[in-house]
């Protein structure tokens, strides 16, 4: 018997008038924007520029939104192409299924893209951005609970969380997953900004950092769902991923830390990347360059005069020195 427990939403969708408001989609978008303001704050810190992040975001969230759906599709290939099922819904991503580890390499690419573009290390804005997106993923994952979706084992614990009768689910109380998924990225968040200010984390250390604790908590986490998953050799297949991800993550920080240690001391050039300035600066510069030349020239030709002292003029006559001689031989 349950003395209390998580209530769930009655729907994952508020209308607005003619305008559905998600609640999936809502705390997707409030989770980038948390993750771009933080991470605005720790690039700023850093001696980048304001702004800087949220240009490179324009590219990484698309790119991560693409990769995570197609991560989410590719590994549930089964919910949208069997036999019976509308392989349009695939397209419908309001309706929840977003592969973190696609999303994190998609919106890598997409990162390093605008990095690119703007001249900047992409360890470095990663680095930035690490606990922003922790916190994100944070509350993304309570788009989970209004869509009834990736909860745990049935449980009769004061936290477990209602799960109505619906599509692919029985009625009951569950493990919570998603507020534990929830909690566990907010002590990442944490774990991260601590271990980043002890230890002057750099060249894409305390984005490792993340990603290791991420995939630590994710790994017992998903062995306690019960949704369907494909499965090698016993375990869930987002489990063998969290391995993985995690043993590649942990050699990185010991690598790099060998490699490359202590932090960028700068992580953003001091130019503009607009184009129209660009050019604007290279022809300032060049008529410095020229001004500068034209100077030494005249600092020359005036060392030669003073080396040779015959060719000055007498002063007040407005002769030379050689022709004083000769007209002095004359006489």
């Amino acid at each position: 018997m349950n003395l209390a427990s998580i209530p769930s939403p009655s729907t994952g969708v508020i209308e607005l008038g003619p305008i559905p408001l998600r609640g999936y989609a809502f705390c997707i978008i409030i989770g980038v924007f948390v993750a771009v303001w933080f991470g605005n704050k720790r690039w700023i810190a850093r001696g980048g520029k304001a702004g800087t992040v949220a240009d490179i975001a324009v590219w990484a969230v698309p790119f991560g939104l693409v990769g995570g759906r197609l991560y989410h599709v590719i590994t549930d290939y089964q919910l949208y192409f069997s036999e019976g099922e509308n392989w349009v819904d695939a397209f419908k991503i309001w309706e929840g299924g977003l592969g973190i580890w696609g999303a994190i390499a998609f919106g890598a690419v997409g990162a390093w893209i605008g990095c690119r573009r703007r001249g900047i290390p992409l360890p470095a804005w990663a680095d930035a951005l690490a606990p922003g997106i922790a916190f994100a993923q944070a509350i993304g994952r309570w788009g989970n609970w209004f869509n009834q979706e990736l909860y745990g084992k049935p449980t009769d614990l004061p936290w477990a969380v209602e799960i109505s009768e619906g599509a692919n689910r029985v009625a009951g109380t569950y493990h919570p997953t998603f507020l534990y998924e929830s909690l566990w990225c907010i002590g990442v968040a944490l774990l991260v900004i601590w271990a980043d200010r002890r230890f002057t984390l750099g060249h894409g250390r305390a984005f490792a950092l993340y990603v290791a604790a991420y995939c630590a908590g994710r790994a017992w986490i998903e062995y306690m769902r019960v949704d369907e998953a494909h499965h090698i050799l016993g375990l869930r297949l987002n489990v063998w991923t969290a391995i993985i991800v995690f043993v590649l993550a942990v050699v990185y920080i010991v690598v790099s830390a060998k490699l490359r240690p202590g932090r960028e001391e700068i992580v953003e050039p001091d130019w503009d990347t607009t184009p129209g300035k660009d050019s604007d600066k290279d022809g300032s510069a060049k008529a410095k360059d020229a001004d500068a030349k034209d100077a030494d020239a005249k600092d020359a030709a005036d060392g030669e005069a003073q080396k040779d002292p015959l060719s000055k003029d007498e002063p007040g006559t407005g002769r030379t020195a050689e022709s004083t001689e000769a007209a002095a031989e004359k006489g």
